[in-house]
């Protein structure tokens, strides 16, 4: 499930990148390898990036992204709908982060449950404080790294419509699982994501 297993702070250099992570995956969907789909990019600069370097750069990140989905996700992706898209899209990058996806699962679930209305900045200062005390790794940060993952995280999650931006405000928006996402989840014991994006127990 997991693919990192270390924390990282390497999400505090992308964003969502619906768009572009959509086009990506129709290449893999037209049988292009990883590598292709990267080359493809950069050389037609199909994520519309003003220098070559930042086009790599995206490339490789969605391309992270991509090596995180089997065949079966990637049809389920092609064939569903803009909603359900959005979520697969954060799934990929939950696999890929660790620190990411107990944010999710620890501060998101756990007000889902309660019942919350907002997430507050509080929520995610509470959380950093917490790993710091249990990670070295984190603790070391600057505080200005901690501060950009926050604010990136809440992005990510308002770009999937986790939350809903209201007089700047962040309104949970607990989602409704496409079906057959939550089959393609159980049937590859990736449950945690469910509890993690719907609060279930």
């Amino acid at each position: 499930m997991m693919k990192s297993t270390s924390y990282s702070a390497g999400l505090m250099s992308q964003s969502f990148w619906f768009l572009e992570f959509k086009k990506a995956v129709r290449l893999r969907k037209d049988g292009l390898s990883c590598d292709e789909i990267k080359k493809k990019c950069v050389r037609e600069n199909l994520f519309g990036a003003a220098k070559e370097y930042r086009a790599l750069r995206i490339a490789g990140y969605i391309v992270n992204r991509i090596k995180t989905m089997d065949e079966e996700l990637v049809d389920l992706f092609c064939s569903s709908e803009v909603g359900t898209q959005k979520i697969i899209n954060l799934i990929t990058i939950m696999r890929g982060d660790r620190l990411f996806f107990e944010f999710i699962y620890e501060v998101y679930r756990e007000k889902v449950i309660l019942g919350a209305e907002a997430m507050e900045d509080m929520d995610a200062n509470v959380f950093f404080t917490r790993k710091e005390s249990q990670s070295e790794v984190i603790e070391g940060w600057k505080d200005s790294t901690k501060r950009h993952l926050r604010s990136n995280y809440l992005n990510f999650m308002t770009d999937a419509n986790l939350l809903t931006v209201i007089n700047k405000k962040k309104i949970i928006t607990r989602p409704i699982l496409d079906v057959e996402l939550e089959r393609y989840l159980i049937s590859h014991k990736e449950e945690v994501f469910i509890k993690a994006l719907t609060g279930v127990n």
